[in-house]
């Protein structure tokens, strides 16, 4: 019987190490073969019973095996991956089995409207990391201003992929994105804006008294961009010009017919040269001597590429005393609007007092303009396109005579100069002659001119300086001068856009602990409701009562006491996450000291350099 245990027991113990089961214990007992040790997983322990049943008979197998302890099992990586475009939505990757699966796939149907949702989420029996809610929840939030991207989520970082509409989208979609993540969630960014296709594909330079000054300017290649602003630099320019690449551009040699024509302006001396697509107009100002004029005129048009055309003007001064009629509409910062000058008959003053009304506020529109005679006859065009480059301004003025139009003002539109001159070039014609000044004004911008998180909490903060709001002993409503701050609080929260704060709510010690911070934390989210119902958006904010833990002065006096009853606005930054070291990295330096190490060794002339310090 012997000899059958140990050929039994040999030939389990052989197939098993030859099949990686040398975890395994096998025994023999007669006919019996006994199985034991701690098996990785459930799904092991029975690949070494059917590995065991193909050498003897299942049924003289007895178990004795372990399964080990799953809890000293890794966790899997959660992560959710969310996919959006025209055709639905999908959802891919894996998830905590603790989480409601309902509850998330009803928030994104409701960001998200009628778009089909495809669920192919696996779950997972394992505890959710401690970041895990919060990155989901602001990546499904995050579907409100995506419509086409892919979202990929873990419980450290959100990376957002999208496509925006235009640079300006791009940038809105970035501060908001940003100001939204919440702690302990890093966040990376990818989104890309098309380049723009601007039609008519427009340039326009000009030098007044020797400096120059781009009103628009558009390139096809990083290449032509450069050397645009090159040939300004040699004539006059002496600012970092913007130059936009877009698409559209009316031939390869847009950059060859740009360089000329600027270079030409510069020996012309003052003057305006416009590209709009390959129509070339080129401005002499007054008093430019004939014939420089025409040489430099006559030397550009032999040299420019044969698809572009050029139109030169060499004005000549009025002779007549008699005053130019002109048309003027201003707009003021509040919004008003006023037109004065001449129109050509009564259809064209209910033409432009329409489109004025239409552009602006009914209501704010005051036209004075009156009908004359003799007016050129592309006078209503030009009058209807000055009032269109008024819209895109904040406040300013356009001036319509006989020879030109002048547009002047701010805009909080960093696009506005350059739409404008595409806008009168396409409109009026490339031999029109005009002049832009629109300064961009950071104040006006409604993205720019957001107030920073800290900006926000230091102004919430000087309200309270000399006003405080205060609450009846052991109450939670606050009075009429409460509610005169909370007005002017508001303001203040809605100007500063979505950002994370909290409302911290704070008492003194008398009482007991637990009472004062249950009053504390009522006190909190009575704020917050003041808040809300004066039209505020508290999404990203929160109320936290800490009751006597956080005083600011000794308890033991009541200006002490007083000093700690207190209502306090704290914005919520996120904190610092270290990063970690890839193993690429870690091999990349590796190489490298090992490199260095050799160099040391090959020149022991030389002393050995000391090592440097991990903060190094």
């Amino acid at each position: 019987m012997s000899a059958i245990e140990e050929n039994s027991r040999n030939a389990v113990r052989d197939t098993l190490d030859e099949n990686g089961m040398v975890w395994t214990e096998v025994d023999a007992d007669g006919l019996q073969v006994y199985l034991a040790g701690t098996a990785p997983s459930e799904a092991t322990r029975f690949r070494a019973l059917s590995i065991a049943g193909s050498v003897v008979e299942s049924a003289r197998i007895i178990d004795q095996m372990l399964v080990e302890d799953t809890a000293g099992i890794e966790p899997p990586r959660f992560s959710v991956e969310i996919l959006r475009n025209d055709s639905g939505i999908s959802l891919i990757g894996l998830i905590p089995a603790s989480m409601d699966r309902d509850d998330l796939l009803f928030d994104v149907a409701r960001r998200t409207g009628d778009q089909e949702i495809t669920d192919l989420l696996e779950t997972a029996d394992y505890p959710e990391p401690e970041t895990w809610q919060d990155a989901l929840d602001y990546a499904v939030r995050s579907l409100d201003d995506l419509e086409r991207a892919k979202i990929s989520v873990d419980a450290s970082r959100v990376e957002v992929t999208a496509m925006a509409e235009s640079e300006q989208d791009k940038t809105t979609l970035e501060t908001d994105l940003a100001r939204r993540l919440p702690d302990g969630v890093r966040l990376a960014l990818d989104i890309s804006a098309p380049r723009p296709v601007v039609t008519p594909f427009t340039l326009r330079y000009t030098i007044e008294d020797g400096t120059g000054k781009f009103d628009v300017c558009a390139a096809d290649t990083e290449t032509a961009r450069e050397r645009i602003l090159r040939a300004a630099g040699r004539n006059g320019l002496d600012y970092k010009a913007q130059c936009t690449l877009a698409l559209g551009v009316p031939s390869p040699k847009w950059a060859d017919a740009a360089e000329l024509a600027i270079d030409a302006l510069g020996e012309i001396g003052n003057g305006s040269i416009t590209f709009s697509d390959a129509d070339v107009s080129l401005v002499a100002a007054y008093g430019t001597s004939e014939s420089v004029f025409d040489a430099v005129v006559g030397r550009l048009e032999t040299s420019l590429p044969d698809v572009f055309a050029l139109h030169a003007v060499l004005p000549v001064p009025e002779t007549e005393n008699a005053q130019a009629p002109e048309f003027v509409a201003t707009l003021s910062p509040e919004g008003l609007v006023q037109i004065r000058g001449r129109v050509e008959n009564e259809r064209a003053r209910e033409t432009v007092d329409s489109l004025a009304k239409a552009r602006f506020a009914s209501d704010a529109v005051y036209t004075t303009a009156r009908v004359a005679e003799n007016l050129p006859r592309d006078w209503t065009v030009r009058t209807l396109t000055a009032l269109e480059a008024l819209a895109y301004l904040s406040n300013g003025a356009v001036t319509v005579t006989p020879d030109a139009i002048d547009v002047a003002g701010q805009t909080g539109n960093k696009e506005a100069e350059a739409t404008i001159t595409g806008m009168l070039a396409q409109k009026l014609g490339d031999a029109e002659r005009y002049t832009i000044d629109v300064s961009y004004q950071e104040a006006l911008d409604p993205i720019a001119s957001l107030p920073t998180p800290d900006e926000c909490e230091a102004q919430i903060a000087q309200i309270q300086v000399e006003r405080k709001i205060t609450f009846a002993p052991s109450e939670t409503t606050i009075d009429d001068i409460g509610a005169a701050i909370m007005d002017d609080i508001a303001e203040v929260v809605k100007s500063c856009g979505e950002i994370r704060m909290e409302i911290g709510g704070h008492t003194d010690s008398q009482g007991r602990e637990v009472m004062n911070e249950q009053l504390s934390q009522a006190r909190a989210q009575t704020i917050l409701n003041e808040l809300r119902s004066r039209q505020v958006l508290t999404a990203s904010i929160s109320a936290k009562g800490y009751g006597e833990s956080k005083p600011i002065a000794d308890n033991d006096s009541e200006e002490g006491r007083e000093a700690n009853r207190r209502i306090e606005f704290r914005v919520i930054r996120p904190e610092p996450i270290k990063e970690e070291q890839t193993t690429l990295e870690a091999m990349e330096e590796e190489v490298q000291n090992k490199a260095q190490g050799e160099d040391v060794g090959a020149s022991p002339e030389e002393p050995e350099p000391e090592a440097e310090s991990a903060a190094e």
